[in-house]
């Protein structure tokens, strides 16, 4: 067996430990992927900036969303001693409480608050570019949307939550460039042309049922879509239609209850993020409230159909509110792994533990990232590991 230390990239959100400092935090990770073994070996604050609930690792710069009312996007410098560098300032998404960023050429970011989708442009060294070579160019580009849903708390409006270039989705990917965006608050996936004028309009390409609230998404090897409610807890697998106008539309072709965990007394379960295993045969889901992670097997569809989705297990994630989670990469044998590791970011202090009576150590956080080992076999997961950790929101294997 070889043990290995990784590092791993840690979004998180205001908490009172700590001083009150946000920001990034670098966790270490001692793994055997082959043997699902491993245990936390330790986190430091590794840059404070405000609100960083959603992380993007590019080469050798980290990008960082501020998931505020005026909304902002920042860019790190990774140094060999994985120690994080500002890159310039931060830059203003021109949208409110951005929760998603990824990065594909530009950088480009999810506003919840009010629907926007930002395109920031980038200087050589994955600096956010701040002013344009020739005096004209746009370096910062909005492209909004409009509309509403049937829950009126959570859809009052357009509510971006996720922003997915096709380019990173395998199969699904057309070649076209445009990216997808998840919007919880219109029941719509969008289409947007990243290098599109500011201002540009995107164009709806699935509508799903009424109080859906579509949260996140990802792609099976089939090239279909599988996409999570938030607001209905239940997965969604799109099909892809292309149309004679040769855009690439999205049919919402099955419906599946992401868990058989019963929520909690007077609550609710709320799905939040959504991955496939390396291998394309397991969807993982996090869910929050039954705190669990649920798991499926992806069932090829006949004669190249659409593929199903079939309940394996909900196994309890080691700590409350798991907002996000990273199947971390497996082993390089060729074997079959028997196993995928899953790193958890339970957000929510955990109100199963105690805190100590004393004043001094009453705002230590009980939030945690949890490790978990998932068998292929049946979809159950284990804890293995679990490190206090203020609020996490987001995992990155760097």
């Amino acid at each position: 067996m070889t043990s290995a230390t990784r590092a791993l990239w840690i979004g998180t959100y205001p908490h009172p430990a700590n001083g009150g400092a946000e920001g990034v935090w670098r966790v270490g990770l001692d793994v055997d992927a082959a043997a699902g073994t491993g245990s936390f070996v330790g986190g430091v604050l590794a840059a404070e900036t405000p609100s960083p609930s959603f992380l993007a690792l590019d080469g050798d710069t980290l990008y960082a969303v501020g998931e505020t009312q005026s909304g902002s996007v920042s860019a790190f410098a990774v140094g060999p001693d994985g120690g994080l560098a500002p890159r310039g300032g931060p830059v203003a998404t021109g949208g409110t409480y951005p929760c998603h960023v990824a990065v594909s050429g530009d950088v480009l970011v999810a506003n919840y608050g009010d629907g926007v989708l930002t395109t920031v442009a980038r200087a050589a060294d994955g600096a956010l570019a701040t002013a344009p070579d020739d005096g004209a160019a746009v370096l910062v580009r909005r492209q909004g949307h409009a509309g509403a849903g049937p829950v009126a708390d959570r859809q009052e409006g357009p509510h971006a939550h996720f922003v997915a270039p096709l380019a990173h989705l395998g199969a699904a990917d057309d070649g076209s460039g445009d990216v997808l965006v998840v919007d919880l608050g219109t029941d719509e996936l969008r289409r947007h042309d990243p290098a599109a004028p500011d201002g540009a309009a995107p164009r709806v390409v699935a509508t799903f049922p009424p109080g859906t609230g579509p949260r996140h998404l990802a792609a099976l090897r089939s090239g279909h879509l599988v996409v999570v409610g938030e607001l209905d807890p239940a997965l969604f697998v799109l099909a892809p239609v292309d149309g004679p106008d040769g855009v690439r539309t999205y049919d919402v072709v099955a419906r599946y209850d992401v868990t058989h965990a019963a929520p909690p007394a007077g609550g609710g379960n709320y799905p939040s993020h959504v991955a496939v295993s390396a291998d394309g045969s397991r969807v993982l889901v996090a869910v929050r409230g039954a705190d669990v992670l649920a798991v499926h097997a992806v069932e090829p569809g006949h004669d190249g159909g659409v593929p199903s989705l079939r309940h394996l297990a909900d196994s309890p994630v080691g700590g409350a509110w798991p907002r996000h989670f990273a199947v971390l990469a497996g082993p390089a044998a060729p074997e079959e792994p028997l196993h995928d590791l899953v790193v958890v970011a339970n957000q929510n202090d955990d109100p199963l533990i105690e805190r100590p009576e004393a004043d001094s150590t009453a705002e230590e956080p009980t939030s945690n990232l949890a490790l978990l080992r998932v068998r292929r076999s049946d979809g159950a997961a284990h804890v293995l590991d679990v490190l206090a950790l203020p609020a996490p929101a987001c995992v990155v294997e760097a």
